[in-house]
């Protein structure tokens, strides 16, 4: 059967993670390098044009912000890490709010790490992810873009990612493929969301 989102609302910005909605509601977050299509990719789980606000320009999302999502659960929308065109100190207090929310936020279920899936290992993503597992934040991986590189190379990507993460990691975290454009990888992203809120109600 065929998952889809009935409703998504807007509920607030927030600039600090005491700032964020008093809820019971289960989160789940997305993050990525700057530009690796989180935007696009809200958009699409959600079935909105403009849900999230997708810019060309890096460093676009620079609060948290929180849509609630058929009354049911949170989709949180953290700014993107890595390069963005601002100042030194702005990028600080983004790793900063960053940070806070996901060692804080008790809230938070799951939080889905994406990765240009057109690019070999980044530095910046092993080193995020990595940070994660110390601190044991439960994360998956969304690789997105899939539409923008052939099959054969895709799949020689995705092993040389298990590959190198394996030299850090016991086991590989469950991983989605997704397109913002084709809506690849929304059905098995929602299911997992779906899952997940059944086991924990």
């Amino acid at each position: 059967m065929e998952i889809s989102i009935k409703k998504a609302d807007f509920i607030c910005s927030s600039a600090f993670v005491h700032q964020c909605p008093k809820s019971e509601l289960p989160e789940y977050a997305f993050i990525g390098r700057s530009n690796v299509g989180k935007s696009s990719l809200i958009n699409m789980l959600t079935n909105r044009k403009s849900l999230a606000k997708i810019s060309g320009q890096p460093g676009k999302t620079q609060l948290v912000n929180h849509f609630k999502i058929d009354d049911s659960w949170f989709l949180v929308d953290l700014p993107g890490y890595g390069y963005a065109k601002v100042s030194k100190s702005k990028r600080t207090e983004w790793g900063k709010l960053i940070k806070n929310y996901i060692l804080k936020r008790q809230e938070l279920t799951a939080l889905f790490v994406l990765i240009d899936s057109r690019l070999e290992p980044q530095k910046i993503d092993l080193a995020f992810m990595q940070f994660l597992g110390e601190n044991e934040i439960p994360f998956l991986m969304i690789f997105t873009k899939i539409d923008k590189i052939n099959q054969s190379k895709l799949k020689l990507h995705l092993e040389v990612y298990q590959k190198e993460m394996l030299k850090t990691w016991e086991d590989i975290p469950q991983f989605f493929v997704s397109s913002a454009k084709t809506a690849a990888g929304k059905q098995e992203i929602l299911a997992y969301i779906t899952k997940i809120n059944a086991q924990i109600q």
